[in-house]
């Protein structure tokens, strides 16, 4: 599942100027140096609204990021993650289940 306005940011530019600004080639046209680094979401995922996850991150299966965070650093599976910079606060564990009551009620409807 994924919230509104989350952001998989996977563009990366050097960190110095010099190699970060645009360069001309000796045919007048213009490039820079950026690249990508890939974003890996794995299956049963959840990032909450706002969330930005940056290139070169994997995040576990099962995982929950909490609204806003930042993810610059890999989550393991079946973490509650939240922040900026994003960190994990606790696994999700079987004790994390609905009461029984609460889940029929869904299922009701």
């Amino acid at each position: 599942m994924i919230g509104p306005n989350v952001t998989l940011a996977t563009p990366m530019h050097p960190l110095l100027p010099e190699e970060r600004n645009i360069r001309k080639r000796e045919d007048g046209s213009f490039y820079n140096l950026e690249y990508a680094k890939p974003i890996t979401i794995k299956d049963n995922c959840w990032l909450a609204s706002n969330v930005v996850v940056c290139g070169g991150v994997t995040i576990g299966e099962g995982c929950v990021i909490g609204a806003g965070s930042v993810v610059i650093r890999d989550i393991p599976p079946y973490s509650l993650a939240v922040g900026n910079p994003c960190r994990v606060i606790r696994k999700i564990t079987e004790k994390d289940h609905m009461p029984d009551g609460i889940a029929k009620l869904q299922t009701d409807r």
